[in-house]
C-alpha cells in the first residue's frame, strides 16, 4: 500500500454475516462500488468524502457513514492527511432482523441518511471493533445490535425499491439480468440495446437511471462482488479472476482494491484470521 496507509479487513468467529474493516487512507479512491452488505463507517480522524448516487457528502469524527446494500458510492480522502475509520459490514439479513425486534419493521429496510451526526453511535462501531480485537464475543455481539437498533430509530425505514414502471426501465433490468449471466463474455453495448430493441445511448441514460452506474461500470461491480463469493469459498485470486472475467490476476486486483480496499489475496488470507494487512 502507499506509505503511511494500513489497513486490517477481517471476521471476528463470533460474529457471523459481519465483516470489519480498520483502516487509514490518505491517496485512496474508492471507485464507484456497491456490497451486498450494510455499511455503517465511523471515522476517528481526518475525513473522507463520498459520492453517494449523485451527492458529494464528507463525514468525520463522531459522525458515521450509512450506506445500504446495492447503493452506489465512491470513497476518497476530504482532507490532505486522509481518513482514518472503523467500518461494520453486517449482512442484510442481520439488520433486517434487528430492524423487525426493534421497530417491527419487516421487508426492505435500511437507513435514510449518508452520514448522520451521532458521536455516541461512532463510539460504539469502533466498541464493536475494540471487543472483537480482544475476543470479547459478549461485548461484540451486544454493542452491534446496540449502534444499529440505535440508527435504525433515528435514521431508518422502509426502502423497497419500486419496481421498473418504463420502457427504459425495464430494458435496464432486462440488461442487468444479460450482464449478469454473459458476466466473462459480455455483449457490447451496442449488441446489448439492438438484442432489447432500442438505442446505445437509450439504454446507457436508462441503465445509470435505475443503477446509478452506467453498464459497463456495473459490470465490473458484480465481477468484483462475484469473485469476493468465489474468495471466500478458498478460490485462489487467479481463478477467480478468470471465472469472473477478468483477464488475469492482476487486472481483478487493480479493480478489487479500488473497491474493497484492499488486494484480493491480502482479503482471502486475513478472512476467518484475524490476519493484518499492510
Amino acid at each position: 500500500m502507499t506509505s503511511g496507509e494500513r489497513a486490517r479487513y477481517w471476521q471476528y468467529p463470533e460474529l457471523p454475516g459481519v465483516d470489519l474493516l480498520h483502516a487509514r487512507y490518505v491517496r485512496k479512491v474508492f471507485a464507484r462500488h456497491t456490497h451486498e452488505t450494510f455499511v455503517l463507517a465511523a471515522v476517528t480522524e481526518g475525513v473522507e468524502a463520498f459520492h453517494y448516487r449523485d451527492d458529494l457528502v464528507r463525514t468525520g469524527p463522531g459522525q458515521v457513514a450509512l450506506v445500504n446494500p446495492d447503493t452506489p458510492h465512491t470513497g476518497h480522502a476530504g482532507v490532505p492527511e486522509g481518513w482514518t475509520y472503523r467500518t461494520i459490514y453486517p449482512d442484510a439479513e442481520i439488520v433486517r432482523s434487528i430492524a423487525a425486534d426493534v421497530l417491527a419493521l419487516r421487508g426492505s429496510v435500511g437507513f435514510t441518511s449518508p452520514v448522520v451526526d451521532d458521536p455516541a453511535a461512532a463510539r460504539l462501531v469502533v466498541g464493536v471493533h475494540r471487543a472483537a480485537e480482544e475476543g470479547n464475543a459478549l461485548a461484540a455481539d451486544s454493542m452491534l445490535r446496540l449502534v444499529t437498533a440505535r440508527l435504525l430509530r433515528g435514521h431508518g425505514g422502509q426502502v423497497s425499491p419500486l419496481p421498473p414502471r418504463t420502457a427504459g426501465g425495464r430494458n435496464a433490468a432486462r440488461a442487468r439480468a444479460v450482464l449478469e449471466d454473459r458476466m466473462v463474455a459480455p455483449p457490447t453495448l451496442e449488441r446489448l440495446a439492438t438484442d432489447l430493441g432500442t438505442s446505445p445511448f437509450a439504454l446507457l441514460r436508462a441503465f445509470r437511471d435505475a443503477y446509478g452506474m452506467p453498464p459497463h461500470t456495473w459490470l465490473t461491480d458484480a465481477r468484483v462482488r462475484r469473485a469476493r463469493r468465489l474468495l471466500d469459498a478458498g478460490t485462489a485470486p487467479a481463478a477467480a479472476a478468470a471465472a469472473v472475467g477478468f483477464t488475469d490476476q492482476s487486472h481483478l486486483s487493480r479493480h478489487f482494491t479500488r473497491s474493497v480496499g484492499v488486494p484480493p489475496g491480502a482479503y482471502q488470507r486475513a478472512r476467518g484470521t484475524g490476519g493484518r494487512v499492510s
